[in-house]
């Protein structure tokens, strides 16, 4: 009974931990980045390291033995440099390794082969030199071509930011029109024929939130925020408040006053009079 009791309160997410967009810049993100945060962070990304099985159950061929399956994840290391790389879904393997049966396993990282390479964007019409893995040449040719790879590959298997952040040039380019193809039209109408299907599967707001890591969204928000924001001057304010009191207390120097003045400067005439050291005329 008690059992459950706990299951049912927390069908009702009591105990739900908040998350990212709970709380502080987070929480003013839009929809638009949430979806790709959810297809970057949160969608299972396509098996690399491993073959997974399919099904729940499997029979041993020699022994007849039925056994679970158990598509167990490896353990993965993504360093520093990753994500300044294209490295097609691969990461740094943490693993032991036993050499013979008579020595005890050491720790061991097995790391990908890398090496520089040239690819080229017809979206874009630019070349790129960028450090690859074989994996990732490899899916490039899968796909006739850098673009293509690049469009038909979801966030979370492109993982790293360089190739996001291309694909969100190369959407913001193909929503345009391609204006940098402007001077060859022929070639231009030919790309926005084979690509312009892309943008099917995407709006323009969640196009240009596309390709960032939170971090980076954050500071974006932050920015646009600051932007809405109009700085006014504390002297032109506490200009405005002193002559709506003058004005209250009925001075005839301040009933002449006007918005403008409050921007240009005081008026003299009665700023000399508060004025204990001004010169003062003579009485006759």
């Amino acid at each position: 009974m008690a059992s459950k009791t706990v299951q049912s309160v927390k069908n009702l997410g009591i105990f739900q931990k908040p998350t990212i967009f709970d709380k502080g810049v987070g929480a003013l993100l839009p929809e638009a980045y949430r979806k790709f945060y959810k297809e970057w962070k949160l969608t299972e990304p396509s098996a690399v390291h491993y073959v997974p099985e399919v099904g729940k159950w499997k029979r041993d061929d020699i022994t007849g033995e039925v056994s679970p399956v158990q598509n167990v994840k490896l353990p993965l290391v993504y360093p520093r440099e990753y994500h300044k790389h294209m490295w097609g879904g691969e990461a740094v393997v943490q693993g032991f390794q036993i050499k013979d049966r008579y020595s005890r396993r050491v720790p061991h990282f097995w790391v990908p082969v890398l090496k520089r390479s040239v690819v080229h964007s017809e979206v874009l019409d630019k070349y790129f030199s960028v450090i690859v893995t074989e994996r990732t040449i490899s899916l490039i040719n899968a796909n006739y071509g850098f673009d293509h790879y690049l469009l038909k590959t979801p966030a979370c298997d492109l993982h790293s930011l360089l190739p996001l952040g291309l694909k969100r040039k190369i959407l913001q380019e193909l929503e345009n029109g391609c204006p940098s193809l402007n001077s060859k039209p022929d070639q231009q109408k030919e790309i926005l024929e084979k690509y312009r299907k892309y943008l099917d599967a995407y709006t323009s707001e969640e196009i240009d939130w596309y390709g960032y890591s939170f971090t980076q969204a954050c500071r974006r928000m932050e920015r646009q925020m600051e932007e809405q924001v109009t700085i006014v001057p504390l002297k032109h304010v506490y200009r405005a408040q002193l002559i709506d009191k003058l004005r209250a207390a009925n001075i005839e120097e301040a009933m002449g006053q006007s918005l403008k003045s409050s921007e240009s400067g005081l008026g003299n005439t009665w700023l000399q009079k508060m004025n204990p050291f001004g010169k003062k005329k003579p009485t006759t």
